[in-house]
C-alpha cells in the first residue's frame, strides 16, 4: 500500500499543479478580444484535469494489485548471517508504470509552465511552476538510479527522502514568494500595484 498511496497522492498533488499552469495558459489566451478561451475560465476545468488524471493513476494501481500483487519475499543476500523479510512490489512494470506517468504530468506541466514564463508579471506564476516542476522531476530522476542500486531499509530510506524533497521544492516554489510578498511586503498586495507592474 505504501507505494499505491505515494502514487495516488503524488498524482493528485501534480496534477493540481498541472490544473493550475492550464489555467495560466488559458487566462492569458482568453485576454484576447472575442477569443473562445473565455468558455474555458471555469473553475470546473481546474476540477476535471485534476479528477482524471488522478483517475488515470488510480486505474494503473488497481490494475496493477489486480494483475501483480505484492508479496512477502525473504532477503538472505543483502546481509549474511541475518534473513529480511521486505515487500515485493510484484510486478516491475506496474512499478514505473507509476512513475513513469508522474513523471509525464510533471513533464507536462514543466513545458505548459515554461511556454508561458513571458507573460506580465504580475499576473504570472508561471515561472515559480516552471522551478518547481523542474526541481521534482530532478529529484525523482536522480532518486531512480539510488533507488535501483540499494537493497533492504536503505530503498525505504531512499524513497523517503525523493517523497519529502520533491514535495518541500514545489512547496516552496511555488508558496513561498506568495507567503513573502504577504508577510514581509504587505504593501505589494494590492490592486494598485499590481496595474501598475
Amino acid at each position: 500500500m505504501r507505494q499505491i498511496s505515494f502514487g495516488i497522492f503524488f498524482s493528485v498533488a501534480v496534477s493540481s499543479v498541472l490544473a493550475k499552469t492550464i489555467m495560466v495558459c488559458i487566462a492569458f489566451k482568453a485576454t484576447r478580444p472575442g477569443s473562445s478561451w473565455r468558455k474555458l475560465l471555469e473553475v470546473r476545468v481546474s476540477y476535471y484535469v485534476v479528477v482524471i488524471c488522478s483517475f488515470i493513476q488510480l486505474m494503473i494501481c488497481v490494475i496493477w494489485l489486480s494483475v501483480s500483487p505484492p508479496y512477502q519475499e525473504f532477503d538472505h543476500h543483502s546481509y549474511p548471517g541475518k534473513i529480511i523479510i521486505q515487500c515485493n512490489e510484484g510486478s516491475d512494470i506496474w512499478f514505473y508504470s507509476m512513475l513513469g506517468y508522474l513523471g509525464f504530468l510533471a513533464a507536462v506541466s514543466l513545458v505548459l509552465a515554461f511556454m508561458v514564463r513571458t507573460l506580465p508579471d504580475s499576473f504570472n506564476e508561471a515561472k515559480y511552476i516552471t522551478f518547481s516542476m523542474l526541481v521534482f522531476c530532478s529529484v525523482w530522476i536522480s532518486m531512480i538510479p539510488a533507488y535501483l542500486s540499494t537493497r533492504g531499509k536503505n530503498m525505504v530510506a531512499v524513497e523517503i527522502f525523493a517523497i519529502l524533497s520533491s514535495s518541500a521544492g514545489i512547496l516552496a516554489c511555488i508558496f513561498f514568494p506568495k507567503c513573502y510578498i504577504l508577510i514581509m511586503k504587505p504593501e505589494l498586495n494590492s490592486r494598485n500595484q499590481l496595474v501598475k507592474r
